[in-house]
């Protein structure tokens, strides 16, 4: 079991999304205080493409634009960003600093930027970028949140009735068993027993087990043994919630089935173009787990102009630059 088997941007960005107060409940207690959640907010994530519109494919992070109301009556704009897959970037700070100023350009409000740091680097923690010259300073100081920090304060995420406490156990667990898929079994049980008996709604039990299962990823026979685990565990305790695991599975066809459809799209216009595909690029290309991405390179066969040179792009997107 390698990290790349390991899906981190669609999950964390879908449950961002879902529970976005209690995310910043739970992480940024300052940015949560000033926002009137009795007013709708709204996410604007056409944003992100006009902020980066040359942006590359394959990147790391989970990006999230939202609108909000602040107590004070005045809109104002959440920039969030989420480093997930555990890698060093050197210009980090200068692209939330970027963000920042560009989506204050732009509507002239202003502008919160938080940062969630999933990786695996303990020292690894930027919080702000600046710059001086010729006597003029530019700086911009914003809020991280480390979850590795949170592996010396277990018990608070045991605690918490917050969904973000179980949703970092089971991105801590994931990255911790990532070459033991055994212990990510017993501790994939283990967070789904405690979301079964936490007291929430069968709504939020079935999206956090949702979480779960997508980050958690285990080889087919482990996996079959979850299943089987989770649905006895069910009938011994009266509960229905996740017999939405057979709804879950027929999801996982359909979205697997819309992944391949896109994989040999993106073959065929090879093809077409360039001849017989070099096995090298079919095999990556058929590792490629993310829609986004297999719609990008759609567009990049079409218009590349030689074989070589997507085989270059294809080599620096799972290398990660």
């Amino acid at each position: 079991m390698t990290e790349q088997s390991t899906d981190y941007d669609s999950p964390w960005k879908e449950i961002i999304e879902l529970y976005f107060p209690r995310f910043l409940e739970f992480f940024f207690t300052l940015a949560y205080d000033a926002i009137d959640w009795t007013r709708p907010y709204e996410f604007l994530d056409t944003e992100l493409q006009q902020l980066e519109p040359d942006a590359e494919i394959g990147r790391r992070f989970v990006d999230k634009v939202a609108k909000v109301w602040l107590l004070d009556g005045e809109e104002a704009w959440v920039l969030v960003h989420v480093e997930v897959q555990g890698q060093y970037d050197s210009q980090f700070a200068e692209r939330m600093y970027t963000y920042n100023y560009r989506l204050f350009d732009r509507h002239k409000k202003r502008v919160i930027s938080l940062a969630v740091l999933a990786d695996e680097q303990v020292n690894w923690r930027p919080s702000s970028y600046s710059y001086q010259l010729g006597g003029c300073r530019v700086s911009l100081e914003f809020p991280i949140a480390k979850l590795l920090d949170y592996e010396q304060t277990w018990e608070t995420l045991e605690q918490t009735t917050n969904p973000f406490g179980i949703i970092v156990m089971a991105h801590l667990k994931t990255k911790a068993t990532q070459r033991n898929p055994e212990s990510r079994l017993q501790w994939k049980l283990s967070l789904v027993r405690r979301l079964f008996e936490s007291g929430y709604s069968r709504e939020d039990i079935q999206e956090l087990f949702r979480f779960i299962d997508w980050v958690m990823v285990l080889p087919k026979e482990l996996a079959s043994s979850f299943k089987t685990e989770v649905r006895n565990y069910e009938e011994a305790n009266r509960m229905r919630y996740v017999t939405s695991i057979e709804r879950l599975a027929k999801e996982e066809g359909i979205e697997e089935g819309i992944l391949q459809n896109a994989r040999e799209s993106v073959i065929e216009v090879l093809e077409t173009r360039f001849g017989e595909v070099p096995s090298a690029i079919v095999e990556i290309i058929n590792g490629i787990e993310e829609p986004a991405v297999l719609k990008t390179l759609l567009k990049r066969a079409i218009a590349i102009a030689s074989i070589a040179e997507f085989q270059q792009l294809l080599e620096n997107l799972t290398s990660g630059e």
